[in-house]
């Protein structure tokens, strides 16, 4: 039995990676879960220079998920190079680096000190505002998601994965966008932008006001987003939003993922990772499917 896929020319053992900014950078949650059992650990994002992040405080439960207003908060490109990507090669699992800036220059800046790093993929966080453009997220503007994407693939040696904000009209547009731009793959969906008000106090929770909201009441949107895009475009594309167990995963994998992220659940079980890997292999032995890839996008 194949568990093994195939993201732009990189080989990961089992279609389970970590969604960026919910498992640091591997090392806080080595203790509970061997990474090299992994698909893929994706990094925190990591930018030019260190970022302080939001203001506190800045991460609330919702029901049906959380919303969490961290700003990105990072130590910046250096320290990730002397300190992360060293703890993780330890370990035999592909490493994705979740790359972020304030302007096409500081991701590339980004991009092009990873050039010559030990890391295999990076996913590129276009829902970070656009200094230039007045704060709208990169993402937000199709125009502006294949400009980044033609930059960012001048100058990287890694594959580039974009990743999508679930923010706008029509995923389709923005993902064939990046495909213009020659992204190698795609990761949807970001986090929906959520609020949350105290009533008592009559003030909004987050310190930010709106926050990234996350969790199982996001996953219709997103396996919707993600089959919409899978009939859109041909890259391969990594599916997340709300994935709890396997069988979220597998929703996602038949909706035409061929690979998953889990974010969210790792707060409430650190363990998800290994339990949903673990669940995607019982459910091929039961349903008798030999090649995990006979499962992606069936569902027409």
């Amino acid at each position: 039995m194949s568990t093994s896929v195939n993201i732009a020319g990189v080989e990961l053992k089992n279609p389970v990676m970590t969604a960026s900014g919910t498992f640091g950078s591997g090392a806080e949650y080595s203790e509970f879960v061997d990474l090299s059992k992994l698909g893929a650990v994706v990094t925190k994002g990591v930018a030019n220079v260190p970022w302080p992040g939001n203001p506190t405080p800045r991460v609330a439960e919702v029901y049906g998920g959380m919303l969490n207003a961290i700003g990105l908060q990072n130590p910046g490109i250096d320290v990730f190079v002397k300190r992360d990507i060293p703890f993780l090669k330890q370990y035999d699992t592909k490493i994705v680096v979740n790359v972020c800036g304030r302007s096409t220059k500081d991701y590339c800046e980004v991009v092009e000190r990873l050039a010559d790093e030990p890391v295999d993929l990076l996913e590129i966080n276009i829902s970070c505002p656009n200094v230039k453009e007045g704060g709208i997220a990169f993402g937000q503007n199709p125009k502006s998601v294949e400009d980044i994407t033609k930059e960012i693939k001048r100058v990287a040696k890694q594959p580039v994965i974009m990743k999508l904000s679930p923010n706008v009209t029509d995923i389709t547009e923005t993902a064939r966008a990046a495909e213009a731009g020659g992204a190698d793959a795609l990761s949807l969906i970001n986090t929906l932008t959520g609020m949350k008000i105290d009533i008592n106090r009559r003030k909004f929770v987050l310190a930010n006001k709106t926050g990234g909201m996350s969790g199982p009441a996001v996953k219709p949107v997103a396996v919707r987003m993600v089959y919409q895009t899978a009939q859109a475009v041909k890259l391969p594309i990594i599916g997340m939003g709300g994935i709890m167990n396997a069988e979220d995963a597998l929703e996602f994998i038949l909706a035409g993922a061929t690979a998953v992220s889990v974010g969210t659940a790792n707060f409430i079980d650190p363990m998800t990772t290994l339990k949903v890997a673990e669940g995607i292999e019982a459910y091929m032995r039961a349903q008798n499917v030999s090649d995990i890839r006979e499962l992606v996008g069936v569902v027409q």
